[in-house]
């Protein structure tokens, strides 16, 4: 109902008036190779697949040929599906571990295509779901509104982890300039509560480097990661990556 509701709005968006341009839909225009089929020399869905399993790295940006595709993955029943399957075997994962009482069991989240979406702003015109350079200031601004729809399925995940026992840890790319519309935002759409936020300070580095280290910094002081989920190949490699590690797909941009 959430994400039908989300997409929804998103279409509805796209046909009304409005100054602001992360409430336009960038125009999708279906021709053959939307479903995956070769665009020019390119196979989209096999440019996906690589991206999924980090077999390509350090691209900056979706390939013009593949934005169709990709605004038709992400916008599609696809998308949601492969998400659901990811966070339904995190919780038969999680359901069967031994939680203590001692508080000390953590789930990490990203926050980013992770338990927020920023589809709205992917889908304007400006970005065209990420086959137009990234641009931080507008990325910012969207930040700032605070507006980003949960994930479901990560949502009802983050639920049943904390029935379970776990404690939650949201570790972020979001910078601290960003951390109270973030917060805002998170508790807006039904993240209520967790252990910490943990937002990207100015000499924190970032990808690898960056998780790796406030990972290490929780074991440290005596958390167990159990479980770690990010979008990002950069969410989850490295050291101290926790027990388990489950990606969600995100072909719009990547974080090295």
């Amino acid at each position: 109902m959430g994400f039908t509701f989300f997409l929804l709005i998103l279409t509805i968006s796209s046909v009304v008036a409005s100054p602001n341009p992360f409430n336009q839909i960038h125009l999708l225009m279906p021709h053959s190779g939307s479903a995956g089929h070769k665009h020019s020399n390119l196979d989209c869905l096999s440019w996906r697949l690589a991206v999924e399993t980090n077999n390509l790295q350090k691209w900056k940006q979706v390939p013009e040929e593949c934005e169709t595709y990709i605004g038709h993955y992400m916008l599609g029943e696809q998308y949601r599906k492969d998400v659901d399957l990811v966070t339904e075997e995190a919780y038969e994962y999680a359901k069967g571990l031994n939680i203590t009482k001692d508080g000390k069991d953590l789930w990490i989240f990203d926050i980013d295509e992770t338990t927020l979406s920023n589809l709205p702003y992917y889908a304007s015109d400006a970005v065209a779901f990420g086959a137009i350079p990234y641009n931080a200031t507008l990325f910012n601004e969207w930040v700032e509104e605070a507006a980003a729809p949960a994930i479901p399925g990560a949502l009802k995940l983050y639920k049943q982890l904390i029935e379970l026992g776990f404690k939650i840890v949201f570790l972020t790319g979001t910078e601290e300039a960003y951390a109270e519309a973030r917060t805002k935002n998170m508790k807006d759409v039904g993240y209520t509560t967790w252990e910490k936020i943990i937002y990207k300070g100015v000499s924190d580095g970032s990808g690898v480097v960056y998780k790796q280290a406030k990972r290490k910094a929780l074991e440290e002081v005596g958390y167990r990661i159990r479980g770690n989920m990010g979008d990002q190949w950069s969410d989850l490699l490295g050291t101290n990556p926790g027990d388990r590690t489950f990606k969600v797909p995100d072909p719009m941009y990547y974080i090295g």
